[in-house]
């Protein structure tokens, strides 16, 4: 329920009277549990990037070519915003917030920070060294616009069609073995 919550309204729309309501808990026991509101949203974030709102980018192991790449990379980004009907929870979280919560903006930065790079890792099977970088910017832009849109309304229909768009770019598509 906390990471419902949190996803919703984020980390400075959601009180500590709503947390406790919303996990049938008193405050002391979520303070016992968790330390602090803080300890949650990061538990909150840790479960919705194991979940299905979390992209993983192991999937990228079975792809042959940087389109196909490209294509699973944002057809996941598509199914993942477009299930919830909300936008990233990481993508979007703390992107503004006051001074008392900078902190914890910048480990929700780390957090985005590390997914570039290990996306850029993924990226070198086709891609050199000095342009992996700049791709994986390019690519998670677009994830980010993605995201935002769903926040906005935008169907999953909608979004896979700009998520096509992009996947164009990068050459004609490539048929997948079944199963894949």
């Amino acid at each position: 329920m906390a990471m419902e919550l949190f996803w919703s309204h984020g980390y400075e729309g959601v009180s500590m009277s709503e947390l406790t309501a919303a996990m049938g808990v008193a405050p002391q026991s979520l303070y016992a549990a968790f330390g602090n509101k803080a300890a949650l949203y990061r538990e909150a974030l840790d479960r919705y990037a194991a979940g299905p709102g979390g992209l993983d980018l192991a999937q990228l192991d079975q792809v042959t070519s940087l389109a196909g790449a490209v294509e699973v990379l944002l057809a996941a980004a598509v199914a993942a915003v477009t299930a919830s009907g909300r936008a990233c929870m990481i993508t979007s979280g703390m992107l503004a917030c006051g001074r008392a919560h900078a902190a914890l903006a910048e480990e929700l930065a780390e957090r985005r920070r590390g997914f570039r790079t290990a996306l850029e890792g993924k990226l070198l099977r086709w891609v050199a060294p000095s342009e992996a970088a700049a791709l994986a910017r390019y690519l998670i832009a677009i994830m980010q616009g993605l995201s935002a849109q769903a926040r906005d309304g935008a169907s999953s229909l909608e979004l896979g069609d700009v998520a096509e768009r992009a996947r164009a770019s990068f050459g004609p598509r490539v048929a997948r073995s079944a199963g894949k």
